[in-house]
């Protein structure tokens, strides 16, 4: 089993680049894809981008693509997620999950991580 823990969000203004972290703090995700989603209030859970276990390949959707970036970092079990030019809209609580198959697919993800709230003023 994975555990996972998310970082790095806060109160950011519209424009601002933040980058949020997903630790493995127990286990290890070397050998899993990863993904990153978000959920804003009243809102579906939204898949945003994964990375599968080299990192030779993502996958973003095209809500975030060119702003987001993911990344890992097998050897420290830590996964990262770059957003640049913040907008109001993308507030909202940042999960991470694993997958232990496909790393592009919503349903393939598990293990949620507590989750970090993003919050964006203009």
């Amino acid at each position: 089993q994975v555990q996972l823990v998310e970082s790095g969000g806060g109160l950011v203004q519209a424009g601002d680049s933040l980058r949020l972290s997903c630790l493995a703090s127990e286990g290890t995700v070397s050998g899993y894809a990863v993904g990153w989603f978000r959920q804003a209030p009243g809102t579906e859970r939204e898949f945003l981008a994964g990375i599968n276990w080299s990192g030779g390949l993502t996958y973003y959707a095209d809500s975030v693509k060119g702003r987001f970036t993911v990344s890992r970092d097998n050897a420290d079990n830590k996964i990262f997620l770059q957003i640049n030019s913040l907008k109001p809209e993308d507030a909202a609580v940042y999960y991470c999950a694993v997958s232990g198959t496909y790393y592009n697919r919503a349903s393939a993800f598990g293990s949620w991580g507590q989750g970090t709230q993003v919050t964006v003023s203009s």
